[in-house]
């Protein structure tokens, strides 16, 4: 596989983003309303909001996206990233660009002064989960939500 490049997103991306936004939830089986995607959309292009994405390139076709927050933190001062979405498209799985969407986040995080990044991922994810073990701690936390 030729060299992958990864970067952040543009207003021009779009239509390379969407498709892989509509795989992602597709993988989970949710539907997000078009009005929620286009309001995600356009917080990644404002700087006063902490939503980021970046894509993962290969042979000018978008092959993974990934979306990343910061935010504040009651156990730190200085800010915290959630890495909140991560997608491969399926093809293109086991070749590294997991790692290094993530590995790229990792880095705008420590350039916004972070001092941790975190996300979750559902337990029956086991490819996704065999990864994470190399690149992260798992803290042994359990999520708790209620959907309001």
């Amino acid at each position: 596989m030729s060299m992958i490049q990864i970067r952040a997103v543009i207003r021009e991306d779009h239509s390379a983003w969407l498709p892989l936004w509509q795989a992602y939830q597709r993988f989970y089986n949710v539907q997000i309303p078009d009005h929620v995607t286009e309001s995600t959309w356009q917080r990644m292009h404002d700087a006063y909001e902490p939503v980021n994405a970046a894509l993962a390139w290969h042979d000018g076709k978008a092959v993974g996206m990934v979306h990343y927050i910061f935010h504040r933190s009651c156990w730190t001062i200085e800010p915290s990233c959630y890495l909140q979405d991560l997608l491969v498209n399926e093809g293109q799985r086991g070749l590294g660009i997991g790692r290094q969407l993530i590995e790229y986040v990792y880095a705008q995080a420590k350039t916004a002064g972070c001092t941790r990044v975190h996300w979750l991922t559902q337990e029956t994810n086991t490819t996704a989960i065999g990864l994470y073990e190399h690149v992260a701690d798992r803290p042994g936390f359990i999520q708790f939500r209620k959907t309001l």
